[in-house]
Formats: structure tokens, C-alpha cells, sequence
């Protein structure tokens, strides 16, 4: 009896493994074609195809930055922090009444680097005291419950903060100031890039690599890699867990709070529920890299970027589907259904603490 149970569950396993081979091969079919189509249609020229590679470039930047919050999160913690998109929607908010009040006074574009800065600023501190006050009001308390608990609890401080934000500041949607100094486009070893899509692109590459700097260099970086990998342990080496953790939720906060303002300037407008797309698409590029790794966040974001980008016109288009760009959000979905599929543990694995003795 037992080996005809274990000759049923062999049966089982192989038959999910067609299915999914099967199911591979068919996605790899359609993307070919949609693609080779697409190619041979000489629609689009290879300048728009640039152009849409450096866009996806800047938005995959943008994306990265606030995936490196929920990875560094669920590295410490072991869950996923769904109210990490209102902490990035909550900086671009108060940044936008920062922005509009120099608009005002002529320093905006009176004098832009300045005004940027202090937005930068504004947008950074009020992120990480966001995030700060979820991790000590919302979390600290839950610390030790089943992962479920502080996962439902991310969730009820997402719609907390968006419906706290609207009752302050309305539900209408608000937009930044246009910068003179960010308007047209620059060359750049012979490429014409826009202006602001060149100050996205450099400002989160460089805030990615000093935040890598931090993490592996630092002694601060270190005691959250130790407590990330063993709490018990880390606790007896003398880390102290709790400092270690709202310090990773105050830089998750930081980088949101710069995503937020980068965001602002490529796409201006702002509301309380902005923070929802940008959020779970965030999480998406976290899953494509790989939950938990830092480096994957900041791939899986400019990878999923590109895919947001390029993918709608570049498969789409060759299928014959009408005004493909504006399934953008489907193809970002997709990937993250797609990716849990076929390699769960994303692009580069997921960084797990391995069992000890």
C-alpha cells in the first residue's frame, strides 16, 4: 500500500513538472514571437528604442530604491512590509508643499540645486520618521508573533496612513513645480537623454552604491547583516537587535523618501494613494532579484524597469494588441507571477540563514 502512495505522489510530481515545462515552453513561444514580430515590423526606430531603455532605466531606478526597504525589512524580519509604499507616498506628499512653497518665493527655479536639496531633505526625514514610527508603534510590539500577524498588520498600517493622509491633506491629486533647469535634453557620449531622466538615473545609482558601501563596510551595516543572518547569536555578540532593526526601517525610510522625490520629478503629480502602484511593483522587483538580497533589490528594480518599459511595445505590439503601453502595469504583474512560477527565489537567490547545530 505504502508503495502504491509513493508510486501516485512520484505520478503527481512528474505530471506538475509537465505542466510547468509545458507552460515555460509556451511563455518563451509567445515572447519570441511577439518579439521577432514586433523586430520586423520596423515600426520603431532605434532611437525610440533607446529612449524607451533609458525611461525604463530611470523608473527601474526609482523602483529599486524603495525595493531595498521591503528587502532589507523581510532580511531582519522575515515578512514582507506592505505599508513600505505609504512610507514612500508619505515623503513625496510633504515634499510636494515644500516644492510648491519655494515655487512660490522664486527659489525653485531661482535657484534649483538648493531647492532640490532641501526637498531632498524634507522628502528623506519625513519618510524615515514614518517608517520609524510603524516599526516602533505597529511592529516592536508584535515582535515574536507568527509571521502572519505583523504581515496583516503592514496591511492595516498601508490604508492607516493613506486615509490618515488624505483626511490632512485631501484626496485631490496635487502636482509639483516644473524646474526650468530640468526641462530639454543633454548628450551624452553622442545619446540625447532628457535632463531629469539623467539626474534620476545618476542620483539612485549613487545612492545604491553608498547604501552597499554601508551595509558591508560599516560596523552599524554589519550588526544588521548579524542580526539578519542569527538574532540569538547577534544578541550574544552584544548587537543590540532593536537599534539594529529601526535603524534598517530609518534607511529603507531614506531611500523611499528619495525615490519619492525622484518619482515626483518624472512624473509630478501626487495623491494619497500614490504610493500604491509604485509599492507593489517595488515588491515585484524585490521578488525578481531575490527577497532579502540588497544587490538583487537594486537589479530586480532596474530589470523590471526596462521590462515596463520595453515590454508592452516590444511584445505586445507583435501580437497585434492595441495600444499595448497602457497595459504597462499587466506586464509588471505578470513578471511577478511569472517569477514565482519559475524561480521563486528571483534572479539572485534568496539570502537565508542556514540552520546550525
Amino acid at each position: 500500500m505504502q508503495q502504491t502512495l509513493s508510486q501516485q505522489l512520484s505520478e503527481r510530481v512528474n505530471f506538475a513538472a509537465v505542466i510547468i515545462w509545458a507552460l515555460r515552453l509556451i511563455v518563451a513561444v509567445v515572447v519570441v514571437w511577439g518579439v521577432v514580430s514586433t523586430l520586423m515590423s520596423g515600426v520603431y526606430s532605434p532611437s525610440q528604442w533607446r529612449d524607451l531603455v533609458i525611461f525604463g532605466l530611470a523608473q527601474g531606478g526609482v523602483y529599486a530604491l524603495i525595493a531595498l526597504g521591503y528587502t532589507m525589512v523581510y532580511g531582519i524580519l522575515g515578512f514582507i512590509n506592505f505599508a513600505h509604499g505609504e512610507v514612500f507616498m508619505s515623503g513625496m506628499m510633504i515634499g510636494y508643499f515644500v516644492a510648491d512653497y519655494l515655487n512660490q518665493i522664486g527659489m525653485w527655479n531661482g535657484n534649483p540645486v538648493l531647492a532640490l536639496l532641501i526637498v531632498l531633505l524634507v522628502s528623506m526625514a519625513t519618510s524615515t520618521t514614518v517608517a520609524v514610527l510603524v516599526e516602533r508603534i505597529a511592529y516592536r510590539p508584535l515582535r515574536g508573533s507568527p509571521r502572519i500577524v505583523p504581515l496583516i498588520t503592514s496591511i492595516g498600517a498601508s490604508f492607516f496612513i493613506q486615509y490618515a493622509f488624505r483626511g490632512l491633506f485631501g484626496a485631490g491629486v496635487k502636482s509639483y513645480p516644473r524646474m526650468e533647469a530640468l526641462q530639454g535634453a543633454v548628450t551624452v557620449l553622442g545619446v540625447r537623454i532628457l535632463k531629469v531622466h539623467v539626474l534620476v538615473i545618476v542620483a539612485a545609482l549613487v545612492m545604491m552604491a553608498v547604501l552597499y558601501w554601508f551595509v558591508e563596510k560599516t560596523r552599524t551595516g554589519k550588526a544588521i547583516r548579524a542580526v539578519a543572518e542569527d538574532k540569538e547569536i547577534a544578541a550574544l555578540m552584544g548587537v543590540d537587535i532593536d537599534r539594529a532593526i529601526v535603524t534598517t526601517f530609518a534607511i529603507g525610510g531614506l531611500m523611499a523618501g528619495a525615490a519619492g522625490l525622484l518619482y515626483a520629478l518624472v512624473f509630478y503629480q501626487v495623491f494619497f494613494f500614490s504610493g500604491f502602484l509604485p509599492g507593489i511593483k517595488a515588491f515585484t522587483a524585490a521578488v525578481l532579484g531575490g527577497i532579502g538580497n540588497i544587490v538583487g533589490a537594486m537589479l530586480g528594480g532596474l530589470v523590471l524597469g526596462i521590462v515596463e518599459s520595453l515590454g508592452p511595445i516590444l511584445i505586445l505590439s507583435g501580437l497585434g494588441i492595441p495600444a499595448p503601453h497602457q497595459l504597462k502595469d499587466v506586464v509588471a504583474f505578470t513578471v511577478l507571477v511569472l517569477v514565482l512560477i519559475f524561480r521563486p527565489k528571483g534572479l539572485l537567490g534568496e539570502r537565508l540563514a542556514e540552520e546550525r547545530d
